[in-house]
């Protein structure tokens, strides 16, 4: 089976004035279907950049990204958003939920923007939030949930429209640690139970040796570790 992911000497340079930032300067990985990989690294490692490479969030300096075999940097802007949309599941620190939308709301957004009608994506949306713990939640806000219902409620928008890997950046990491044990739990299960392949971003080791198949640690923008393909 061809990998899902093939990440081939990137490189991500940003000029600051007269100085040249290489936050990432020649990584390579390969990720296969169902994995769960944990990406390690103190803050501005390259570690959020890479995951924003692989979300096509951004465009490399250099090398080639793959998924399913298709190079991101060949991609136009409408085929770069095509695939946000139907391969990437997105799952940030900050939640980033919209506080006047109800969970249900916040769930089904992604699929307006895919064009499914209303009543479809509002008894998906329900499912979802119901699959990680949140039948009961679905008409409430936001500012009416707790820290770790938020999270439960982003990752349900995540798996909103089935996408092929879910791409985690610190999402513990606004959490209590009970709370944040709770989510890389239900991280672990969508691995395990549905075969969704994760990328984790985080600087806690333990929370990523628990749970990923295999880490990588990333410093200054290049792998310390060898990445095991």
């Amino acid at each position: 089976m061809a990998p899902l992911l093939e990440v081939e000497n990137v490189k991500k340079h940003y000029r600051m004035g007269e100085s040249i930032v290489r936050a990432l300067d020649g990584v390579s990985l390969t990720v296969q279907q169902g994995e769960f990989v944990g990406l390690l690294g103190t803050s501005g490692s390259g570690k959020s950049t890479l995951l924003n490479l692989i979300a096509g969030l951004d465009r490399a300096t250099e090398g080639s990204l793959r998924v399913f075999g298709d190079d991101l940097a060949r991609m136009s802007s409408a085929a770069l958003s095509v695939h946000r949309r139907r391969n990437v599941g997105m799952i940030f620190q900050s939640f980033n939920l919209i506080s006047t939308m109800t969970a249900t709301d916040n769930v089904a957004l992604s699929m307006m923007f895919a064009g499914v009608p209303r009543g479809d994506r509002d008894r998906q949306a329900q499912e979802l939030l119901g699959s990680v713990g949140l039948a009961d939640r679905v008409g409430h806000r936001p500012t009416e949930l707790s820290g770790g219902e938020q999270q439960r409620v982003a990752i349900a928008r995540a798996l909103a429209n089935a996408p092929h890997l879910l791409l985690a950046d610190e999402p513990t990491g606004n959490l209590d640690s009970r709370t944040a044990a709770e989510i890389m739990d239900l991280l672990h299960t969508l691995n395990q139970r549905d075969g969704r392949t994760v990328i984790l971003v985080t600087h806690d080791p333990s929370l990523a040796g628990k749970h990923a198949h295999r880490t990588l640690t990333l410093s200054d923008g290049v792998f310390v570790r060898g990445p095991e393909s």
